[in-house]
């Protein structure tokens, strides 16, 4: 969060100092090093562009000048991005000396992201809602009195929601999910059916909570952490204590070793074995924004941008050739806003988007 909110201070900067003036070819240089050292500072520049663009020259850019008055429309031109092939030049001489000075935009802060409601968006369809089911009517009751407690949870596409489960845990499911619990006296068993969850797992040393999903179980006591099941690899990210990653044993017959994760780790396990990475704990925490509503990128492929919008949409975003699929990315952006994504994309790279009721297609352009 705060290299972000640095970026978006130093875009601020930036448009700031270009329309100022004067503007030379020495500055045009620096700026377009600076965009091209990271697909962020383009996502930036582009997000500040847009929201100016759309709520009437951004209020925020008119810090300094007389009450109840704006810039003119010369006065912020359109500034280049990477790629561009020609400088724009800026009119400076549009209004007097007291509105060109340009405004000091170095602590300019964004508004923080509101704090996500337990069910991010709600699809009209009722049958397609999360849906709970008790077996042999055994609630809470039923879990004090025998010991066995069965239950399923499953979430929408679109729909992000937080549940209590029986022992206190809580989990929150993302998009498209589906998680089947068994509880008794010895063990809390969730198998991962499909998609991905979250867990703030109650602490309770006597009875292990384990999420199990295509042959691997993630192992707790007492921690938070999140399983994610995709088509041929499990992916966990810790945030908090520590998990025990076990895997079945291989084609050969020979066990496989467990892997311990702390708090910070990301580890991937499929069919070549498992691949653990320590992070930094806000780092990891980034692979968990989807709870807050968004989806965070750190100079990707477009394609893989495209997966994680398509988790979350029933309009999918499909790219019609592999130079589109290419495309490098970065950024945090809302996952209810597709839309949203694909005009920054066409502000900034070189796509043209088709647009159909059901999908979106992106080409080069």
């Amino acid at each position: 969060m705060a290299d972000s909110r640095k970026i978006e201070s130093a875009a601020a900067a930036w448009l700031a100092q270009r329309d100022a003036g004067p503007w030379t070819a020495h500055d045009q240089q620096a700026l377009e090093a600076w965009l091209a050292e990271s697909t962020a500072h383009r996502v930036a520049l582009l997000r500040l562009q847009s929201a100016w663009t759309e709520a009437g020259r951004l209020q925020a850019l008119a810090a300094g000048l007389p009450e109840g008055e704006i810039p003119p429309r010369d006065q912020w031109s359109d500034w280049i991005v990477a790629g561009a092939r020609e400088p724009v030049s800026v009119p400076m001489d549009a209004v007097g000396s007291a509105v060109n000075a340009a405004p000091d935009l170095r602590a300019l802060a964004f508004a923080p992201r509101p704090r996500a409601t337990r069910s991010a968006r709600w699809p009209s369809a009722a049958a397609a809602a999360a849906v709970l089911f008790l077996a042999a009517g055994l609630g809470w009751g039923g879990w004090q009195l025998g010991g066995r407690h069965q239950a399923s949870y499953a979430s929408a596409i679109g729909e992000v929601r937080e549940v209590v489960l029986a022992d206190g845990s809580r989990a929150t499911l993302s998009s498209d999910s589906r998680l089947d619990l068994r509880f008794d006296r010895g063990q809390r068993h969730v198998a991962l059916v499909r998609g991905e969850a979250f867990f703030d797992v109650a602490h309770d040393r006597a009875r292990p909570f384990v999420v199990e999903a295509d042959g691997h179980r993630a192992v707790a006591v007492g921690t938070r952490y999140a399983v994610r099941r995709d088509a041929e690899t499990l992916r966990v990210v810790v945030t908090e204590g520590r998990v025990r990653l076990e895997s079945a044993p291989g084609a050969d017959g020979r066990a496989v070793p467990s892997a311990l994760l702390p708090a910070g780790s990301l580890a991937t396990a499929g069919r070549e074995g498992v691949l653990v990475r320590s992070l930094p704990l806000a780092q990891a925490k980034r692979y968990l924004e989807w709870r807050k509503g968004f989806l965070a990128f750190e100079d990707v492929p477009l394609t893989t941008a495209a997966d994680e919008f398509n988790r979350f949409n029933a309009r999918r975003l499909e790219l019609a050739d592999p130079a589109v699929a290419q495309l490098r990315i970065g950024g945090n952006f809302r996952w209810s806003n597709l839309e949203g994504f694909v005009g920054l994309l066409e502000q900034g790279f070189p796509v043209r988007a088709e647009r159909h009721p059901d999908r979106i297609v992106l080409h080069s352009r």
